[in-house]
Order: C-alpha cells, then sequence, then structure tokens
C-alpha cells in the first residue's frame, strides 16, 4: 500500500479502487483498448473534437497519472508514444497487465501515488489523465508533481469533473438543478469510502500558473442530443444543459 502519513486520502482511494471499483471497470477496459480512437469521459468525446494528445505525439515520452485499467496509454503507444502509466490500485494494473499481453503492446506500469511520482525531474513531454488524478488526488500535490516531472514545453492535459457538477451532486444519485454544497468547498469531498477533488475554475487557473504552466484550454463538455446512455450520477439531459464534465490543457513553461 502506498504510504503517505500527511495524505490519508490516498490509502482510502487506494482501498476504495482495489476493493470496490476495480472489478466493475474490467469489462469496460477491453472496449476502450480496442478503440481506434480515443474518446474521453461520460459522453465519448472524440479525440478529434477535443486534441487530448499533441500532433507531434509520436515519439514522445508521456506518463498516464491514474491510469486505472491503462487505456489511455494503449492509446498513446499506438499513436507512437512512449508511455508510462501510474496507478495506486494493484487491482486495476493487474487488469492493464492482463490487456497489455491480450493486445499485444509494451509499456511501464507502476504502483505509485501521482502525488509522488518516481520519475526524474524534467523527463517527459506529455502528462495526462483521464479521470484519474485529475478527480483522485490532491491537485496542490498532483499537479506541481507534474510540473516537476515535464520538460519545457511539455503538455498536460486532464479530463475531470466540472465544479458544477460537483457542487449538484449528492451523496447519491444523480445531479440535480439546485446547488448542494458551497462551490468553494468542492475542492475536496469526502464521501466516506472515497475522496474526490474538484477545485474551482479560478483556483485551478492560479495553481497551473503558479505550478509554472502557460493554460491553453478550458474545453466544458456539452453531452450530445441524443446521447449514448445515462449514468448513476448525471443523466444526459442534465449535462446537455450545464457542463458535468471539462477538459484542461497547458504548457509547461521554461
Amino acid at each position: 500500500m502506498v504510504n503517505s502519513p500527511t495524505a490519508a486520502h490516498v490509502a482510502v482511494n487506494q482501498r476504495h479502487w482495489d476493493e470496490e471499483r476495480a472489478a466493475a471497470h474490467g469489462p469496460l477496459a477491453r472496449d476502450h483498448w480496442a478503440r481506434t480512437e480515443p474518446v474521453w469521459g461520460l459522453w465519448a468525446s472524440p479525440e478529434s473534437q477535443v486534441r487530448m494528445f499533441p500532433d507531434d505525439i509520436a515519439g514522445q515520452q508521456a506518463i498516464e497519472l491514474g491510469c486505472g485499467t491503462g487505456y489511455v496509454s494503449a492509446w498513446l503507444a499506438r499513436a507512437g508514444a512512449r508511455p508510462i502509466g501510474i496507478d495506486l490500485s494493484t487491482a486495476q494494473l493487474a487488469t492493464a497487465s492482463a490487456l497489455l499481453t491480450e493486445f499485444g503492446l509494451d509499456f511501464p506500469l507502476l504502483l505509485a501515488d501521482a502525488e509522488r511520482l518516481p520519475v526524474p525531474d524534467a523527463t517527459m513531454d506529455l502528462a495526462i489523465s483521464d479521470y484519474g488524478a485529475s478527480l483522485w488526488c490532491d491537485p496542490y500535490r498532483w499537479i506541481p508533481e507534474a510540473a516537476r516531472v515535464l520538460a519545457p514545453g511539455g503538455r498536460l492535459a486532464f479530463s475531470r469533473p466540472s465544479p458544477l457538477f460537483a457542487a449538484c451532486k449528492p451523496a447519491a444519485g444523480q445531479a440535480t438543478n439546485r446547488l448542494l454544497r458551497p462551490y468553494f468547498t468542492t475542492h475536496r469531498t469526502d464521501w466516506g469510502r472515497a475522496v474526490e477533488f474538484n477545485l474551482p475554475h479560478g483556483a485551478m487557473f492560479r495553481l497551473l500558473r503558479e505550478s509554472g504552466f502557460t493554460v491553453d484550454d478550458l474545453i466544458e463538455i456539452q453531452a450530445p442530443r441524443p446521447a449514448h446512455r445515462d449514468y448513476p450520477e448525471v443523466s444526459a439531459d442534465w449535462a446537455h444543459d450545464w457542463p458535468s464534465e471539462e477538459i484542461w490543457q497547458a504548457t509547461r513553461t521554461g
């Protein structure tokens, strides 16, 4: 188990994924690995529209922060990048390892905390997270770590729930059209079984700038109509009217 005496949420979230969530994600993982074009988030936003990968990704060293079952790293490998997948869930990494063999790919998978990366300074060209570190890690820890391992000119890209959705999300059931908690407390939400992080926009812009990034884009995703499905936490109708998720893209300055 990852040992971090100053960050109890790490152990809580590690246990949550190993014991509660990993089994449910296994069947979905194979579908993601088999995709010919990456899609992002709940509403399957195509890579051709949101451009999470740099155009010159071939040959670049990439690190996936909170890789889960490793499908983003698989997409990167097929695009010619050299990915490393980082996750703190042994169960998730076991699924990723099995799929590596099944699909005939080869890249490192490391059991590690994205808030304390086992990677030297300035060695990565891309740091990326699709509902991984971007949701389950403290942004005041993982974003400076991403900045540390990125070389000057390196890219950071991550998808996460929107802070508006976080403020409208109940402990159980779908997001409502009412604010259920103060917007400025969405930085950290302790659900008991797990801890999620969702920094409001202003604080996120400041943190990225203070960590040495220039923000290139913020894409607030609107669910298509018709959408392919609803989710236990949000309906497609809600996400068509208000953003349930968003994509951030930033560049590491020198």
